[in-house]
């Protein structure tokens, strides 16, 4: 699999680009700003974009979306509970004194359990509300490998103190669907450095035992 960190927008959050080497189609997880940017690295990597992929739908993760979408008819999927963040983008970034744009409507939502056909690979979803009501991780079980956003991260986890946010939920969603996987899956946080599923199960302090 072809796997990019690009960190993007002001908030420099984590994108990622993946790509089949065999069919060059080629994905994007959490476009959040920098489009030109990431048109740039698709064209170097040769690759065709067929999906635009959302964890969650916070301005900082979904920037990019609508001018990616128009340049290059990928499809747009995200949960369906995430639909009011991602189309009130430019609303939450002037809160905080940025700009961002509001993304499209989507072309599909995502479901727990639905899987994404990747060329050779397949991305599963899994839904792990908590930092936002329609968060959601995508697993790919063959590299292992899992893409968080801001679910889980490196030694932490998502913030609860946002509209919708619950660290119940959080913890919960971390305990049953994530901690689950494979000790040696890696990580890609929506901020910040990879990490392990067996490291976050030893030293994350932010989600207890049972």
């Amino acid at each position: 699999m072809i796997l990019e960190t690009m960190p993007v927008g002001p908030l420099k959050a984590n994108c990622y680009l993946l790509g089949c080497e065999q069919t060059g189609q080629g994905a994007i997880i959490d476009a959040g700003g920098d489009a030109g940017a990431i048109l740039d690295r698709l064209c170097f990597l040769r690759l065709s974009l067929r999906f635009l992929l959302n964890t969650h739908g916070h301005f900082d993760h979904v920037g990019a979306v609508r001018e990616l979408h128009d340049a290059t008819g990928a499809e747009f999927l995200i949960h369906e509970r995430e639909t009011y963040f991602s189309s009130s983008a430019a609303t939450a970034a002037a809160d905080f004194g940025l700009a961002a744009e509001n993304a499209p409507e989507p072309d599909r939502f995502l479901e727990h359990g639905m899987r994404i056909h990747l060329g050779r690979y397949v991305l599963q979803v899994i839904h792990t509300p908590g930092h936002s009501p329609g968060g959601c991780c995508f697993w790919c079980r063959s590299e292992g490998i899992v893409f968080t956003g801001d679910t889980l991260f490196n030694g932490s986890v998502g913030r609860v103190d946002l509209p919708g946010a619950s660290l119940h939920a959080l913890q919960r969603s971390i305990r049953q669907n994530l901690f689950t996987l494979n000790d040696c899956t890696r990580v890609y946080p929506g901020h910040g450095t990879s990490t392990t599923i067996g490291r976050e199960r030893l030293i994350n302090h932010h989600v207890p035992r049972g």
